[in-house]
């Protein structure tokens, strides 16, 4: 290949700052794979807990980030059908139209360097080729690395996951990037009454202006529950989809819901959660949710073509954006959980 070397930010040691240095690209693509430019990315709560080691010891250190960006196709490699040199693609975690490559190896100081099948932390990728999906050059590029992720997660949340019908009451539980287009796209589909929850009030005013009818600040109401159900009524929430991973919400979130509601979890939970198990013997829905089971080859092109006929929008979602040296910076902000999605400019 005629890159032979990239930027990019190294997760060394978990629970430790990225180390950002050159990293050496193989020397050849192998079958399926696809070589991008990087251009932005943004950062998804995933590679938080990638970094914290959230589901047990990191076997792959060290090794790259990121899933969800908007980059150009340098080259292909052999097989590769379903993009091409010089279009503009969005980069993905969820497998979307073609095959399945091997993942690559870079190498840094002598060491071998581990990455998925996507990883977006870096200025050149080598990617399976079911990881990017072509789209216009005429997409919003500020906006378009949310379609890798936040925004066809949230799609799917309420298509497949929740399953949200015209007229049924919806309460989400945190209102970052992904939360805040369940909203959007809950009110699209005609759900009432659409109650967000979060602990920041510049995020439930946000929330409002994407379709929420109802806020609660979680640290200023005494009583989130019974301010819930004097919203819906004793029999509780149709659908609570719950985006923070946090004990408390997930717990409160499945209470709230209706006996024959559905909850949907999208964040990760860090500790164990406790619940009454029986209403799942009687079509109460607890259900993880995997990206909402989205198909990124089919939903990133429906996006697509909401966004360009003024159906969906999503201004004031980027909150803060940074070069790649600089995040360290950026994780420690989104740590805090002042920001909404943060955006790296990478090339």
């Amino acid at each position: 290949m005629d890159v032979k070397t990239a930027k990019a930010a190294i997760l060394v040691e978990s629970r430790k700052p990225l180390v950002v240095d050159e990293i050496a690209l193989p020397d050849a693509l192998s079958f399926l794979q696809v070589l991008v430019k990087v251009h932005t990315s943004s950062i998804c709560g995933a590679q938080i807990n990638e970094i914290d080691a959230v589901k047990g010891t990191d076997k792959f250190l060290p090794h790259l980030l990121g899933h969800e960006a908007l980059a150009t196709v340098i080259d292909t490699g052999p097989g590769v059908t379903s993009c091409k040199r010089d279009d503009l693609v969005i980069m993905h975690w969820r497998p979307g139209k073609g095959m399945q490559s091997t993942p690559p190896a870079y190498s840094w100081n002598g060491r071998k360097v581990n990455a998925g099948w996507v990883t977006t932390f870096n200025e050149y990728a080598v990617v399976s080729e079911n990881r990017v999906t072509p789209v216009p050059a005429s997409i919003d590029k500020r906006s378009a690395p949310l379609l890798g992720c936040a925004v066809t997660t949230a799609l799917g949340v309420i298509n497949n996951d929740a399953q949200v019908g015209v007229g049924e009451s919806v309460v989400v539980f945190g209102v970052g990037g992904v939360g805040l287009n369940v909203v959007q796209f809950a009110a699209m589909v005609g759900a009432y009454p659409i109650i967000a929850v979060d602990r920041l009030d510049n995020k439930l005013a946000m929330a409002q202006r994407f379709g929420a009818t109802h806020i609660i600040n979680s640290e200023m109401e005494a009583d989130v529950a019974g301010k819930i159900r004097a919203l819906v009524g004793a029999d509780g929430v149709d659908k609570v989809i719950e985006t923070t991973g946090v004990k408390g919400p997930i717990e409160l979130g499945y209470d709230l819901t209706a006996k024959k509601g559905r909850c949907i979890l999208v964040g990760v939970p860090r500790e164990k959660v406790e619940i009454y198990t029986l209403p799942l013997h009687f079509d109460k829905v607890l259900k993880g949710s995997e990206g909402g089971q989205c198909q990124p080859a089919r939903d990133i092109p429906r996006l697509v073509r909401l966004a360009e006929a003024g159906k969906i929008n999503y201004d004031g979602i980027i909150t803060d954006e940074f070069p790649l040296e600089k995040i360290n910076d950026a994780l420690e902000l989104m740590r805090s959980g002042k920001s909404g999605r943060i955006l790296l400019n990478i090339s």
